[in-house]
């Protein structure tokens, strides 16, 4: 599924219908990190630092607002497509010139992005690396037409 998937895929309709009338938005974090600091940390630092993430991934879902996330493998596992010329055209990796990659994502529910904030800048993840915090666009929902809204 698609980190922009739909509120209807997280949500039953009901509980979509009532948290629009609440003001409730849908926002994906999107977390960084540099791999190397990440490969260089010893394993109990890391340890140390996921198990205070959870923990504060479980905070976020007894509050309401944790819809669900992931850790993602290395950078170094990834491929990129891309269209040029009529064709996909693929290569190893993200292609960006950061040191800085894609490390995490999670799908958090807010009144709007100042609580969004809020709420992430209490994430130990923001210690290690930053995060992109983006509302989702439910007019442009992946897999649904508008006229199913």
């Amino acid at each position: 599924m698609s980190i922009y998937g739909c509120a209807e895929r997280l949500l039953n309709n009901r509980e979509r219908s009532d948290k629009i009338l609440e003001g409730i938005m849908k926002f994906i974090c999107l977390g960084y990190m540099e791999e190397s600091q990440w490969d260089e940390m010893p394993e109990q630092e890391r340890t140390a630092l996921m198990d205070e993430c959870f923990a504060y991934d479980d905070e976020l879902r007894r509050g309401g607002h944790f819809l669900g996330g992931e850790a993602l493998q290395s950078a170094r596992n990834a491929a990129t497509l891309r269209y040029r010329r009529g064709k996909v055209a693929v290569t190893d990796g993200p292609y960006a010139e950061t040191k800085e990659q894609l490390g995490g994502f999670l799908v958090l529910e807010a009144r709007d992005l100042n609580h969004a904030i809020q709420l992430m800048s209490k994430h130990p993840g923001v210690r290690f690396g930053p995060f992109e915090i983006r509302p989702v666009d439910e007019d442009q929902c992946v897999g649904q037409t508008k006229s199913a809204a």
